[in-house]
């Protein structure tokens, strides 16, 4: 079992309207100052996606560019883009995405109805996200929303290699309509599987809505590392909304201290993931 707890934040999403959750952090400065907030606290990477003028999702390589600078120079964390952005954006913008040259960034390992949506990502797309990935040292968080999407993963590997780092990481992503649910149950057959994957894998877990704390529990009891944020969860318990996101955070780790298993440091983050260090 891993001794300290890996915290991700995810403070924005695509899905979200600035309109229905005034606290989501839209413009720059808001993303600053709640990575900032959320560092302080515990949280060893932010995993990001940004929003335009009108506050919507965007995947604008300037606005990504500067995203990426600011978190760089304002915290030590470690910055993940996300590859998926929102449902609608074509292939060629989220490959796009890797020339911000962030530290991270998220590979979806599959296809997967996502509520009235479809959250497509053929295999080409995987396979071309990962090379170009292992090509500019830029280290993927690869997202599992369903039990096959280990069985590409497996697949991925045996026939490309392993990522840039040379150590493999997931995401559960539990109790999307249309993925595997937000249960312990759930995550124990996850983590099952990963005997498949390389040795050495490890894993964070994400639950989306009113599966936010059964699955940081059975992370934590697994073993496993925790990822929380605004992206993923508005309401902090029934009839009680999320306030910020360092809200988030600190009840993540809160839990962890309790698991005697405290946050990581971005230092030690960065030795567990394979990323290199601040500034490469």
């Amino acid at each position: 079992m891993t001794t300290g707890t890996l915290i991700t934040v995810a403070p924005t999403g695509a899905e979200s309207a600035k309109a229905e959750v005034p606290a989501l952090p839209v413009t720059l400065d808001e993303l600053l100052l709640t990575a900032k907030e959320c560092e302080a606290l515990g949280a060893a990477v932010i995993h990001v996606h940004i929003r335009d003028d009108e506050v919507r999702p965007t995947l604008d390589q300037g606005r990504l560019r500067e995203t990426v600078a600011a978190l760089r120079e304002g915290t030590d964390l470690i910055v993940q883009l996300s590859s998926g952005g929102a449902v609608t954006d074509p292939e060629a913008d989220r490959l796009a995405v890797l020339d911000a040259v962030p530290d991270m960034a998220s590979c979806t390992m599959g296809t997967l109805n996502f509520g009235d949506d479809v959250f497509l990502n053929r295999w080409e797309f995987i396979v071309d996200l990962h090379t170009r990935m292992q090509e500019r040292g830029i280290v993927p968080e690869y997202e599992i929303f369903d039990l096959g999407h280990l069985t590409a993963l497996q697949r991925l590997l045996g026939k490309y290699g392993l990522p840039a780092g040379g150590h493999v990481h997931v995401d559960f992503v539990m109790g999307v309509p249309g993925g595997m649910p937000g249960t312990t149950s759930a995550l124990v057959a996850a983590h099952q599987a990963l005997r498949d994957l390389p040795e050495g894998t490890t894993f964070s877990a994400t639950g989306i809505g009113r599966s936010t704390i059964p699955v940081m529990l059975a992370s934590l009891s697994a073993g496993g590392h925790l990822r929380v944020g605004m992206e993923d969860t508005v309401t902090y318990a029934k009839g009680r909304p999320v306030e910020s996101n360092m809200q988030l955070v600190a009840r993540a780790v809160g839990f962890a201290q309790l698991a005697q298993r405290p946050p990581l440091t971005t230092a030690e983050a960065r030795g567990l993931l394979g990323v290199p260090a601040a500034g490469r």
